[in-house]
């Protein structure tokens, strides 16, 4: 077989098994999440098609919840979330897959990085589409007492809701987060190729893109460690391990933001609610029934009033903050000034935040009305929680281009790789 063939048939390899050991790890850790959550005692078999729905949802999918009782009854329902304990699980093994067979050269043609990146896109799209097919299921409601249990017995139109993949969406925001996280992985690896033409920006972005990366790690770190501690200390573990094992960096990032400074508001009506952390569920709830708004504000304040722990929350934004700097400067020449760090960790920092505001916000709602004359007491809720995108993101700017000044003053003394700054040659005799 000659090389020429052998390239492309590499590619392809390298391509599948990538996305089999993505889905694999998205699929191991979406059912260990459900099955701590209580999903393994749903009926009819709908455990694989739930755990199916998840791994869409973490892949970028979209999702439709539907319901309703025949003719007596017609169901409201919508549901927007990220799993991103399940993402970022995929992302990581899929992303470091990607980058193995194309370390240790510092410039690829374009072409050879398509060459790679083709097969990974296409194989992806393909496996989402058949999880996509596998996310389907209805289930039955119990009514109890209410008015429509009557009715549907009565006229034996049980009420349901289910939920489906929407495919055609579905693929298209997978294929938004496949290309966007094997940018993000040439952003972050140093040792991956780049075309000539993209060299010189080697030291502007990779040094504060690895460092922002690192932080947002080190954030989802630290909560599992406060999550190991909560599930030993306070009871209900195997809720703890759900919420960790489904949305970790959901709560992780939210608390990094506001620890330095950030916003968030949202609402809680209804039996539905946030299972953890239960200090957020109980603001959502109370602030905005109190001040009779439609939504409550969320801040690290609005959180101390409830728990006085809220406020380590700031030293810690703080140390990670300032270790980010750190890191960025020593990855990066010697010859890098302060005030260039400044702008390169500002400029990350704060794409990097306005992605997590993306990301984390989660809607939910649902609503059955009788008849078309209202909601049926009981069978509805809404969970929102939405960022305050200016304040989040214009801080991130700020603190990130402070932290970036200050870690480049901090790494003067240390020995760091890279380029630096040629000697002027010796001149006379």
């Amino acid at each position: 077989m000659s090389r020429t063939t052998r390239g492309p048939l590499r590619a392809w390899r390298d391509a599948l098994v990538a996305v089999v050991a993505g889905f694999a790890v998205m699929a191991a850790v979406s059912a260990a999440g459900l099955a701590c959550a209580g999903a393994g005692e749903l009926p009819g078999g709908a455990f694989p098609h739930v755990a199916a729905a998840v791994v869409v949802l973490a892949a970028g999918g979209s999702v439709q919840v539907t319901g309703g009782a025949g003719f007596l009854a017609d169901a409201d329902a919508s549901l927007t979330v990220l799993p991103l304990s399940v993402s970022l699980a995929g992302a990581l093994t899929v992303g470091s897959l990607f980058l193995h067979p194309l370390h240790n050269r510092a410039v690829a043609r374009p072409r050879e990085l398509l060459a790679h990146a083709v097969p990974l896109v296409l194989l992806w799209l393909l496996a989402l589409t058949g999880t996509a097919l596998l996310a389907r299921q209805t289930f039955a409601v119990s009514t109890g007492d209410s008015p429509i249990g009557d009715l549907a017995e009565l006229f034996d139109a049980a009420p349901t809701v289910g939920f489906r993949a929407a495919v055609p969406a579905t693929l298209f925001f997978g294929l938004l987060w496949i290309l966007g996280l094997l940018l993000i992985a040439l952003l972050v690896s140093r040792r991956a190729p780049l075309p000539a033409g993209l060299v010189r920006f080697h030291t502007a972005v990779r040094p504060a893109a690895f460092a922002t990366v690192a932080l947002l790690l080190a954030c989802v770190a630290l909560g599992a460690v406060v999550g190991l501690v909560v599930a030993a200390t306070r009871g209900h573990a195997d809720r703890t391990f759900a919420v960790m094992l489904l949305g970790l960096p959901n709560v992780a990032w939210l608390a990094f933001t506001l620890g330095f400074g950030g916003a968030w508001d949202g609402k809680v009506e209804g039996p539905f609610g946030l299972p953890v952390p239960q200090v957020l569920d109980t603001v959502l709830r109370a602030s905005g029934s109190d001040s009779g708004a439609d939504t409550a504000a969320v801040d690290v304040a609005a959180l101390a009033e409830h728990e006085a722990w809220v406020w380590w929350l700031v030293p810690a934004a703080a140390v990670l903050l300032l270790g980010t700097g750190f890191l960025t400067a020593v990855r990066s020449p010697a010859h890098v000034r302060p005030r260039q760090h400044a702008l390169h960790l500002g400029a990350a920092l704060g794409l990097a935040v306005l992605v997590v505001c993306l990301l984390v916000p989660m809607q939910a709602r649902f609503g059955m009305s009788l008849l078309g004359l209202g909601d049926v007491s009981g069978l509805g809720g809404t969970v929102e929680l939405q960022a305050v995108l200016w304040r989040n993101v214009g801080l991130a700017l700020l603190w990130g281009a402070l932290a970036g000044f200050v870690g480049g003053l901090l790494a003067r003394p240390v020995h760091r790789r890279g380029l630096v700054e040629p000697q002027p040659a010796a001149t006379g005799p």
